[in-house]
């Protein structure tokens, strides 16, 4: 890039400091916001050990926003079913994936090899001219001013030091973020003693279809059958067993014969860790940011700790858009961790009871939950509660940048567009602000939406019913969610953000209201 007063001068709108999933997602969505991004990453290749592992149908769904879905996809596996088993083997719990309908396009269980996943996201972001990753360098330390962050980082290789400067630094570094230990912030909560045993491996052959957590009160277990042909599995570490023990190559064998032909597996990863549940102090410092397990880490019992970072992406980056763009005042950034914190708080709470649930240690207490498991499931609302995985935590926002309460997160039917090829909602709507209403409604109440449309820089779409014959350009709501969506919401038009969230549902005689509300 030349000399390092070049490097001095350079200026971009945001430095992200770290590439991984969060990293590379961040990355990818500020590209289709018109965004200049540079993105520094110690590693010169894609984490090469399949560390994170599981997606739901929120992720996905933001992913489907990058526009690289289908390259994702095509490398993940969907999990239609899970299953609890006691120290017997026998099951007392079991949740039907494949058939959970949260309403937002996706399923909710799904694995993913994380090499691939970052690989293509990494790949995505050389669609955009104004979005650079530099590879093979480590932050050093940040300037900050009123106007913006200095960040000074090191070449790996030469040792030598430059730096760049930006309005905004992002740190997707992870649990051990260099950025949050140079500010100081620190992070808080229960660091759990139980060492795990995490082995991931490819198989000979047809790989067995099984999602089970094992929860054996000797020693508990997870196993699942991922992406590409691999099996994961994680034990618990018992009193008096040490890492190297367990990490031999013939410990991992008698661990994993119960399950398969320890012959058929190439073991790639086995490593032993301990969880936390944490979180940062503050998720903002300035005109610094924290996402993902750089600001909060929680039990892997449920699969959110990378899809939480992936929310903080969604959450921030158009926000941050909007600000540089000058669309927005500087305080929507503000919003930020008053509308992510809960949440996060919210989903590592369930984690940690569903880890309850899974690590009972004492016999008679592990004998007792099974038995009381099998008994509340002849109740009818219980066992759907429980086989329709509704204990998952909601995507909702008890407070932030909403008009008149809680932000909730809309659906996502299939619709037909005007060429007849039927698609999920998101891919007509755009990367920006969304104002839908119904195709028949009056004149003046379209003219009054679109115009309310086009001053937040995104589109009216408008949308009818499959028995609706029009010659005006509309979507065609071929299940009749969207129908139903706004008849219970009662509103003639509502207000979507760019991260899918409702900031308003109203009545047209509302509209001036809701238009004072975004500030437009």
């Amino acid at each position: 890039m030349g000399c390092d007063s070049q490097q001095s001068d350079m200026q971009v709108d945001v430095i992200i400091s770290g590439c991984g999933p969060v990293g590379a997602l961040t990355g990818n969505l500020l590209g289709l916001m018109g965004v200049k991004t540079l993105l520094l990453e110690r590693d010169t290749a894609p984490h090469g050990e399949p560390r994170a592992f599981s997606c739901d149908d929120e992720g996905l769904r933001i992913y489907q926003a990058t526009g690289l879905l289908e390259l994702l996809q095509k490398d993940m596996r969907e999990t239609r079913f899970a299953e609890y088993v006691g120290g017997s083997g026998k099951r007392f719990a079991e949740i039907h994936t494949g058939e959970a309908d949260f309403g937002f396009g996706h399923t909710p269980l799904w694995f993913f090899h994380q090499p691939l996943l970052e690989g293509a996201l990494r790949d995505g972001l050389r669609r955009f001219p104004h979005v650079e990753l530099r590879t093979g360098v480590a932050f050093e330390s940040a300037d900050q001013r009123p106007d913006g962050v200095t960040v000074r980082y090191r070449e790996v290789a030469s040792g030598e030091e430059r730096t760049v400067r930006a309005r905004y630094l992002l740190a997707c570094d992870g649990a051990r973020s260099a950025v949050r230990k140079s500010l100081g912030i620190p992070m808080s909560g229960k660091a759990y003693g139980e060492p795990w045993l995490a082995v991931s491996g490819t198989i000979d052959g047809e790989a067995p279809d099984i999602c089970r957590f094992v929860c054996d009160p000797k020693r508990p277990a997870f196993v699942a059958t991922g992406a590409v042909n691999q099996l994961r599995w994680e034990f618990m570490m018992l009193p008096g067993e040490t890492r190297e023990e367990l990490e031999k190559p013939e410990t991992i064998g008698k661990l994993i014969a119960p399950y398969i032909d320890p012959k058929r597996v190439h073991i790639e990863r086995a490593q032993v860790y301990t969880f936390h549940c944490l979180s940062a102090a503050r998720w903002r410092e300035g005109n610094i940011f924290l996402l993902g397990d750089a600001a909060h880490t929680m039990p892997p019992f449920m699969g959110q700790g990378l899809v939480s970072g992936l929310r903080d992406a969604a959450n921030l980056a158009w926000k941050l858009k909007r600000v540089i763009h000058g669309q927005a005042p500087a305080t929507l950034l503000d919003t930020y961790e008053a509308e992510r914190r809960p949440h996060v708080a919210e989903v590592q709470k369930l984690c940690v009871r569903v880890g309850h649930l899974f690590l009972a240690r004492n016999p008679v207490l592990a004998a007792a939950r099974d038995a009381l498991m099998r008994t509340l499931q002849r109740i009818p609302s219980v066992r759907d509660f429980i086989q329709g995985f509704k204990f998952k935590q909601p995507p909702l926002h008890e407070n932030g940048f909403y008009f008149g309460g809680k932000g909730t997160y809309f659906i996502q039917p299939r619709v037909r567009l005007e060429s007849g090829e039927e698609v999920l909602l998101d891919d007509a709507l755009g990367n920006d602000f969304t104002v839908m209403c119904r195709w028949d409604a009056p004149q003046a109440e379209l003219t009054a939406a679109r115009e309310l449309a086009e001053s937040l820089g995104g589109r009216l779409v408008t949308f009818r019913p499959e028995a609706a014959k029009s010659e005006a350009s509309a979507v065609v709501d071929v299940t009749g969610k969207l129908t139903e969506w706004f008849s219970r919401q009662a509103a003639d038009v509502v207000v979507l953000r760019p991260d899918r969230f409702v900031f308003g549902a109203v009545k047209a005689a509302r509209l001036p209201e809701l238009r004072e509300a975004l500030g437009v």
